[in-house]
Formats: C-alpha cells, sequence, structure tokens
C-alpha cells in the first residue's frame, strides 16, 4: 500500500460498466475473469478456487491526483490488452487491489471480430435484443417503459439491432426482450420484421404470430425468420404452466424445413432473471453462487423438457434446438438439469473455446445457450459468438454516443448454429 510501481505484464481489461460513474476500470493478470459458475459446478472446491483465482488475478484502475485515467475519446472493449501502467498502490478490505494511475492508460486502437460464418446448409441465431419496445408503434408513447426513451433513441436502437440480425445472415432467429404488444403492424416485432426487409430491399423476413403473447410478461420471446430461405411446418406451440407466464418468459416452439430437408424444431427461451425481488423460500440466494430464482429455473427447464417429449408442435420431429437466455451459466443447475436429460450444448459439440455471452461484475460467461436434442446434434456443422456486446462499453450504445453498426445493440451477444 502507497508503493509506487509499473506494471510490465501485459494487463487484460475486464470491466468498463463503472467508469462513468466512478472513473474506474477492472482489469487483471493473466486474462480473463471468468464467471465461477460458468466454469464450475457452484458449492464444489472448483467454484471456491475460481473464486480465489478471480480475487487474486483482478485489479481496479482509477486516476490518481492530478492524473487522468484516459487519453481523449478512447475506445474500450473488455479483453484488450494493457501494458505500462504505473501507479500508486492501494487496498481496502472487500474492495481488493486498486492502483491509482499516475499517468494515462495507454489504449491500443480497437479490434472488433467479424461476423461469424459457419458451416451448415441452415443457419440458426438466437439474440437477445435487450428491451426492444416501440412506443405505439406510430412514432409517440416514449419514454417507454423499458428500452428506448425518444423516437430517435429507438430508431437508433431499431438500426443496431437491423445491423447485427443481417450481419448474422441467419435463416431463423430466436429472439428475446420483444415488447409484448401482440402481432399487429404497430407491434415490435412487425416493426422489427419490416425494418429488416427494409434493409435487404425485399419481403423475405417474417415473424412467426403466437396468436396472442406469449404470456403476459412485459417482454417476450419471438421467432423471426427468412420465408425464401425456410417454411414453417404445421402451427406454433407455447408452454403456459408453472412458473412460465408468472415468472419465467413463456416459450415460443416451430418446426421448420428447408427445402425437402427433415423439419426441425426452434424453441426460444427466456427463464426468470437472477434479481431478488419478490424472491422468497428456495428462490432465495442460497450463497452458492447461482443467485435468487435458481429453484424456479430449475423447475422451469424441467417442465420445458418434458413439455418437448409430448411433441407440441405436431411437427414429428425429434431434432430440436433450445435457444436463447436462460439466465444461468453453463455449470448451475438448471443448465446441467438439461444436460443430464440429454440436451448438448451446441458450442461444446462444435469445440468452441471459452465462450461468453456477458460480462457482469467484470466476469465473463454465459446466460445464451444453444442446447441440442440428440438428432439436432447429429445435425450440428458449426457454432459461433459474435462478441458485439458483451466486450463494449455502455457509451457505444444508442443511449450512449452511438457507435455506427451493431456495437453494443444489446448486452448480450448473439449465437449463430449451422446445421444440415
Amino acid at each position: 500500500r502507497g508503493a509506487w510501481v509499473r506494471i510490465e505484464a501485459p494487463l487484460t481489461l475486464t470491466a468498463t460498466d463503472r467508469l462513468q460513474r466512478h472513473g474506474e476500470l477492472g482489469a487483471a493478470f493473466d486474462g480473463r475473469l471468468w464467471q465461477p459458475s460458468e466454469v464450475a459446478v457452484p458449492g464444489s472446491a472448483g467454484h471456491e478456487q475460481v473464486t480465489a483465482d478471480n480475487r487474486q488475478r483482478g485489479l481496479r484502475l482509477r486516476a490518481g491526483t492530478g492524473a487522468d485515467l484516459l487519453p481523449h475519446a478512447a475506445t474500450l472493449r473488455t479483453g484488450m490488452q494493457l501494458t505500462g501502467i504505473e501507479g500508486i498502490v492501494a487496498y481496502r478490505e472487500n474492495a481488493g487491489v486498486r492502483l491509482d494511475v499516475t499517468r494515462p492508460l495507454e489504449i491500443p486502437a480497437v479490434q472488433r471480430p467479424a461476423a461469424p460464418r459457419v458451416k451448415g446448409a441452415v443457419k440458426i441465431a438466437a439474440f437477445n435484443l435487450e428491451n426492444y419496445f416501440n412506443g405505439d408503434g406510430h412514432g409517440g408513447g416514449f419514454p417507454t417503459p423499458r428500452g428506448a426513451r425518444t423516437l430517435v433513441e429507438h430508431q437508433a436502437q431499431t438500426a443496431k439491432l437491423v445491423a447485427a440480425i443481417t450481419g448474422l445472415d441467419s435463416d431463423v432467429a430466436a429472439l428475446m426482450e420483444l415488447e409484448n404488444d401482440g402481432f399487429d403492424a404497430s407491434s415490435s416485432i412487425a416493426e422489427l420484421v419490416a425494418a429488416l426487409n427494409a434493409a435487404r430491399g425485399g419481403t423475405a423476413w417474417r415473424f412467426v404470430d403466437a396468436g396472442a403473447g406469449p404470456g403476459d410478461n412485459m417482454v417476450r420471446v419471438g421467432i423471426v425468420y427468412r420465408s425464401d430461405r425456410v417454411t414453417p411446418v404445421g402451427r406454433p406451440a407455447v408452454l403456459e404452466e408453472g412458473p412460465f407466464g408468472e415468472r419465467s418468459r413463456v416459450p415460443l416452439a416451430q418446426a421448420f424445413r428447408a427445402g425437402r430437408g427433415a423439419p426441425f424444431v426452434v424453441v426460444a427461451n427466456h427463464f426468470k432473471s437472477k434479481g431478488c425481488s419478490e424472491a422468497t423460500g428456495e428462490d432465495l440466494d442460497q450463497k452458492d453462487g447461482q443467485a435468487c430464482w435458481n429453484a424456479t429455473r430449475v423447475q422451469s427447464a424441467r417442465l420445458l423438457h418434458a413439455w418437448l417429449q409430448r411433441d407440441p408442435t405436431g411437427s414429428g420431429s425429434h431434432d430440436v434446438v433450445l435457444l436463447g437466455d436462460f439466465n444461468a451459466y453453463a455449470m448451475e443447475a438448471p443448465i446441467r438439469t438439461l444436460v443430464a436429460e440429454g440436451w448438448r450444448d451446441a458450442l461444446a459439440v462444435a469445440r468452441v473455446e471459452q465462450p461468453y455471452s456477458y460480462v457482469y461484475n467484470g466476469q465473463s460467461g454465459r446466460l445464451d445457450h444453444a442446447l441440442l436434442s440428440p438428432g439436432m446434434a447429429a445435425r450440428l456443422r458449426g457454432a459461433a459468438e459474435w462478441h458485439i456486446n458483451a466486450d463494449e462499453q455502455d457509451d457505444a450504445g444508442y443511449q450512449g454516443r452511438n457507435d455506427p453498426g451493431p456495437w453494443r445493440s444489446s448486452d448480450h451477444d448473439p449465437l449463430l448454429l449451422g446445421i444440415d
């Protein structure tokens, strides 16, 4: 404490969320910090080890007296490497080590990833839109309960989401956090599809019309698709039992066929979040790293699996993919429950190394998953994430400086699958 140091070893930028309000960045030695329950079973010795490792490797960076933390107009992405850092060491119990830097950090040129390309005849995407609300659907009704505060912000949000979805070039996309406002021309999903078609100069994009809802939550899931590439088979199906609707958002399933190929079923999901509001009993935080509402998420996983065994779409297809925001990291009980029933992690099948779709408190992990039935796993030819959001500063989004393109179009990264 109080010593001046120069760090020659590279540090990895891990967090930017406290920059605007507290003037502070997160960094770490030896690469990213991982959510413990992304890589180890909650409550296990391995989980404790990852937690301790994060504490040991993490470092907070703040401007020292009379110094600037960053050069003017720096563009930051978590994961970038920082070198030659100088500053005064500070320490506070329960807050860890901080370095009060004595000269501005040297920020490397930002490198943003190109859109992923995966093998396979049919491409399926999943994307949490982070509250896509469109007011009254006619340019008014702002601010909305969530999402855009003005029409200008909404237009910027739409442009970013269109850039992201068209960049993925998928045939089907499962979407989360759409405003639950029906399916007529003024609905959020209809406006998004119209914007996708306008961007391509055609009418191929369409949406699955569930008739109502699904569910009565403020946000819902949805499915959009390219009608020139795939054809819906039968009618959509929804599961409105148990925690679905009241807590977890109602899942939506639709079967599709590409050409004369075998049908496959896409299921859009959005499980209950980890926030503790109204949680009681087993849904309270059990202090095991899985936060609140974990019991509800496990129940949701069990009901979802049982429902899909009954062929709710009537397609007869056993080739099913569960897509979406499960609000659970890879080693938490909801995901392990589905894996134990035979569902396979698409990114593991595709051998994607160190996947992540979300950065929270400076730790990377996956809340967003693609889980495959055995038949669908046999059809998988590739899988990828597109890191356009989780690593970006909030300020890059439509409510901030609004960097052109898909950058920070949401707080979750989309994923893309390719199947035969």
